[in-house]
């Protein structure tokens, strides 16, 4: 926990172990691939349907009942059957989404207006702290007694002085930021959600990737290991299982989203991509090192197809081709 003195502010604590240290570099590594192959720029429907997909896992981990396609209909502007407050809910994290880009991670007013618009029709007073003490329960016990709400603002202002800290891997940071904000649990009402939102704008702030990478759906497929690296967390009294937590979520959602992505790529995305990296002159084989999901067949019809579009000559036959960019 923050500990905080006048105008000394202390660094959270936890510890950096080498599982950490092998899921950092192993995150790094694939966000290389991404930015790499261009897999988000190039792919528009992708974009959207990741993010459906994470605000549908977000507030299904709330509780939230309404499906992907009901909120795809929203996102339309279609009629959705369906209780009130599930839909108010959808709309407001659809409008949260629109404005991410204009949010600054390290602002605290931000912070506040994002909790309004995300709960304005839901709780009274959002976007603003807790005045009353809270306790999370699991069933009939009491799994967790927040600090008392005279030391919220304070304990707040702590931790937004500790996203400002330069010196902190973003990946580290955001899991960190995560952790302590659900320990205090500065509202009455919808922290999960502000602490995943908040660390996706995090990341984000480094790395344009994750505003469209639903993390969260692994997240709530297995509800039962969030709340436990959380709790492991609270016992030990330091964040350390919640960071290698989250970043094993991370990293298994970049390897579905790289996977997932060349499935769903076409002919000429691949094509375009391929292109994009100034190879004047290539074969068959460079091409499939770029895209090792494809078969070969369907190398050399993509190739074939280049051709045919004029952005590529060919010379040489069968094994011996060799492509040049026009």
């Amino acid at each position: 926990m923050i500990v905080s003195n006048d105008s000394i502010t202390m660094k959270p604590p936890y510890q950096i172990t080498s599982q950490i240290l092998n899921l950092i570099s192993s995150i790094s590594q694939k966000i290389g691939e991404v930015n790499a192959t261009y897999l988000i720029k190039n792919n528009p429907t992708l974009r959207k349907q990741n993010q459906i997909k994470t605000i549908h896992s977000s507030l299904n981990i709330e509780g939230n009942t309404l499906s992907e396609d009901q909120i795809t209909a929203i996102l339309e502007n279609k009629k959705v059957l369906g209780p009130q407050k599930d839909i108010t809910e959808v709309v407001n994290a659809l409008k949260i989404y629109q404005e991410l880009n204009q949010l600054k991670f390290t602002r605290e007013k931000d912070y506040l207006k994002a909790h309004k618009i995300l709960m304005t029709g839901l709780i009274e007073n959002p976007g603003k702290y807790r005045t009353k003490g809270v306790g999370i329960m699991k069933g009939s016990k009491v799994e967790h007694i927040a600090p008392p709400s005279e030391n919220v603002p304070y304990l707040m202002k702590d931790l937004f002085s500790y996203l400002k800290e330069s010196s902190e891997l973003s990946l580290i940071k955001s899991c960190v930021f995560h952790y302590e904000m659900e320990f205090i649990h500065p509202f009455l009402d919808g922290n999960g959600r502000m602490g995943r939102l908040w660390q996706t704008l995090i990341l984000m702030n480094e790395f344009p990737i994750f505003e469209f990478l639903p993390f969260e759906t692994l997240i709530a497929n297995n509800q039962t290991k969030y709340y436990h690296a959380l709790s492991q967390s609270d016992k030990e009294g330091h964040s350390t299982k919640f960071i290698e937590y989250m970043l094993g979520i991370i990293d298994e959602s970049l390897s579905e989203l790289l996977a997932n992505s060349i499935r769903k790529l076409t002919t000429n995305d691949r094509i375009l991509i391929f292109l994009e990296n100034n190879i004047d002159e290539f074969s068959r084989k460079d091409y499939m090192k770029k895209f090792s999901e494809i078969s070969s067949a369907t190398a050399s019809r993509d190739l074939k197809n280049a051709v045919e579009l004029g952005l590529i000559e060919k010379s040489g036959d069968k094994k011996t081709s060799v492509y040049k960019k026009l």
